[in-house]
């Protein structure tokens, strides 16, 4: 009898998660699809974190989009990879928050509500390997062809 009790929980609470996602009708907003592709690439792990690891993906032509925090304060930093990406012809798009842009590439730890703790900021991250392919890595691709036109 337990048993039969635990099953609508189970399938309760994994049902929650899904009606958080946005419509299907509505357009998605750039950071909310940086968001997503950025989870994308860390599952299929193609993220370069911090600024050794994405001045080698930049210098070898691997990163296929930057994301740099406006709010790095380290001028050296943020100079070297807009020129590695201006050199390369790689996108780069910032984002305001470096501690935004830790949580979003997977520098953090999850509690078991799902809430990140422990969130380290993280001024530079590249897009070594998409992963699968979405709605949200389309409205990137719009928004930087939209920019260099």
């Amino acid at each position: 009898m337990a048993e039969d009790a635990a099953v609508p929980m189970d399938t309760q609470e994994e049902a929650a998660p899904v009606a958080e996602a946005a419509p299907a009708n509505e357009p998605m907003d750039v950071m909310t699809a940086l968001q997503e592709v950025l989870k994308n690439a860390l599952i299929e792990d193609g993220l370069a974190r911090g600024l050794h690891e994405c001045a080698k993906a930049l210098d070898k032509r691997q990163a296929h989009l930057c994301v740099l925090a406006s709010n790095c304060d380290e001028a050296s930093y943020v100079k070297l990879v807009e020129a590695l990406c201006a050199e390369h012809s790689i996108n780069l798009m910032k984002v305001d928050d470096n501690k935004k842009l830790g949580e979003w590439a997977g520098l953090c730890k999850l509690d078991k509500d799902g809430t990140p703790r422990k969130v380290v900021g993280c001024s530079c991250v590249v897009v070594k390997e998409f992963g699968r392919e979405g709605p949200a890595r389309q409205v990137l691709m719009d928004h930087f062809k939209k920019e260099s036109s």
